[in-house]
């Protein structure tokens, strides 16, 4: 049988049938390893899953997993004893995952929410570009049922001055009605877990419509929404205690920071004193002090006590220098929020501050003004000096997105990751800059792939004959560990075999994730996409894998998967989530 594809009206091309290579020799050598008389027994597989798949701690239930998981394909000996083409396709299934395949968490939860990377969303409400796009709520049902745990909304006055809503300002995208987002936000907060979701509110509102919005979160949010004790905190709660809370961050309004000021100015002495973590006292404590006040401006500042009574989480802008910026209260904890360039200057001047700021504080990173077309920028300059909140436009699409997407596979997918103890050590303080020493080498081998032909239409990647694929696997991490390569080229191939193997030297594995992009070879135009996955080191299992391809979006292909051998050396044990 052949597979024909049509040059003209009068001319065709024929290739050989869509047809499953051999087992590749390597692996038709592992099989005989641990097989006899071309069986493997229960015994012998479990022998592989534990020497080769360096799972130790696998028992017999582990194997009668595996059997469960691929007896639907029939290709099990009738005496439960597997042969060659039933242990192929045991290892291209997706019991075979080179990440758990549990989506529990595993990470200590238990620490301040500033010992985090939270997976955090920028102009969450909006479809497309920065200019000119819709405006909704899908969006952030999109973002929140993917296990994005950080909304930002901008709220403005609507033309008439009298609610606000939800819109980028100063460009010509639509807006949309902030109830909405507050609805889509408390029905899908703990769809993928029950940690918290932290709602950025870029605040463009007076005091009345504050209040406004103030009763609109207390209404919509009831108990799920967040308000601190009478008390001073010196660190940040953990997201186990925040479970199932909403928290708001934002500014103080205006008038709360300059009614301070005022008492600052007066030295009028103050029984309770405030910090983000606390309650406004009683009405009579609370008592602005100062020059008098008409009613009209009275009720303004009642308005804002009451909007700033319900920020979880203070925000402010990196303003008044660098050292002001860094400046770390240690009574009072805060987030800071500054762009990518921003960012990019002040670590070269102080990577170590940025470092020991985000032990106790919390920053906030997001894309430069100048990316309208919602693009995105490298979250590992932020991720290697300890930045929580890396924000993304999670409605873009490109390589830094699927960095994003790879991170936050780890820890089950709950949105949430433990910062590796490099960075939140404050006696030896993590400098990204400086060339760290190797501490061991991630060794890639690419055996094979399939599934091209169930998730493509036959002429998708080439008119006149099959695709001819190749591969291109990296590692991103601190900039030593920053190294990428390519397999040759599989030519007319829906089923290509490769024999590659590349080494990657780390420094910081910690910080690490390695990336695969398939392509379809194209002599004359643009190489054709053909599926990516990225995945974070730290949840890296060893052994032979199957290596499940995703689209430009970020969706996985049900057919459509890479086998290739992880392996360590020297073998590295990740110390970070304890």
């Amino acid at each position: 049988m052949s597979e024909t594809f049509k040059v003209c009206f009068c001319c065709s091309r024929s290739f050989k049938e869509k047809t499953r290579q051999p087992v590749p020799g390597s692996i038709k050598r592992l099989f005989e390893a641990y097989s006899r008389n071309g069986k493997m027994s229960s015994d012998e597989l479990l022998r592989f899953v534990s020497e080769i798949q360096g799972e130790g701690r696998a028992g017999v239930e582990h194997v009668q997993e595996i059997f469960n998981s691929v007896k639907h394909h029939n290709v099990f000996h009738i005496h439960g004893l597997v042969h060659l083409n039933a242990f192929y396709r045991y290892l291209f299934s997706d019991a075979n995952s080179p990440l758990p395949l549990s989506r529990q968490v595993h990470h200590d939860m238990k620490a301040p929410l500033s010992h985090y990377f939270v997976y955090t969303g920028h102009n969450s409400y909006l479809t497309g570009n920065q200019v000119n796009s819709r405006s909704s709520v899908e969006p952030i049902v999109h973002a929140l049922r993917k296990g994005v745990k950080v909304i930002e909304l901008d709220l403005w006055p609507n033309p008439s001055g009298n609610a606000p809503e939800v819109r980028h300002g100063g460009t010509l995208t639509s807006h949309e009605d902030l109830q909405k987002c507050l609805n889509a936000i408390k029905d899908n907060a703990f769809h993928v877990s029950d940690y918290p979701v932290i709602i950025t509110l870029e605040d463009h509102l007076s005091p009345t419509l504050q209040a406004q919005v103030a009763k609109m979160l207390t209404k919509t949010f009831r108990g799920m929404l967040y308000r601190c004790g009478s008390e001073s905190y010196k660190h940040f709660p953990s997201p186990e205690e925040l479970k199932k809370k909403i928290l708001i961050s934002t500014k103080p309004p205006k008038e709360y920071l300059e009614s301070q000021a005022v008492q600052v100015v007066s030295r009028t002495p103050m029984h309770h004193k405030e910090t983000s973590w606390s309650r406004p006292a009683s009405g009579a404590n609370m008592a602005w002090r100062g020059e008098n006040k008409n009613p009209k401006e009275e009720g303004e500042e009642s308005e804002a006590v009451g909007y700033k009574d319900l920020i979880a989480v203070q925000a402010g802008n990196c303003k008044g220098g660098l050292e002001n910026c860094l400046r770390d209260d240690p009574k009072k904890p805060r987030r800071i929020s500054m762009d990518e360039q921003l960012l990019e200057t002040v670590v070269r001047a102080r990577g170590t501050d940025v470092v020991r700021f985000t032990q106790r504080n919390i920053v906030r990173i997001y894309p430069k003004g100048t990316r309208l077309d919602s693009s995105n920028y490298d979250p590992l300059v932020g991720w290697t000096h300890g930045a929580q909140m890396v924000a993304f436009n999670m409605q873009g699409h490109g390589k830094q997105l699927w960095i994003m997407q790879g991170m936050f596979r780890g820890n089950g997918g709950c949105g949430y990751l433990k910062k590796p103890r490099i960075l939140l050590d404050t006696q030896t303080l993590f400098e990204p800059s400086k060339r760290q020493t190797i501490k061991t080498t991630l060794k890639v081998k690419i055996f094979t792939g399939e599934g091209w032909d169930l998730d493509f239409p036959h002429t998708h990647f080439d008119q006149y004959s099959p695709p001819d694929f190749f591969v291109k696997v990296g590692t991103v991490g601190v900039a030593r560990d920053s190294i990428s390569y390519r397999t040759e080229t599989a030519v007319d191939q829906w089923f290509p075999t490769w024999k590659d193997e590349f080494l990657f030297q780390l420094s910081v594995p910690e910080l690490a994730l390695v990336w695969f992009r398939v392509q379809d070879y194209d002599n004359d135009t643009q190489n054709d996409f053909a599926g990516q996955t990225c995945l974070p080191l730290p949840e890296l299992k060893p052994g032979v894998r199957a290596v499940r391809l995703h689209d430009r979006a970020g969706k996985p292909y049900k057919n459509a998967r890479l086998l290739v051998s992880f392996s360590f050396d020297p073998p590295y044990t990740f110390h970070n989530i304890s």
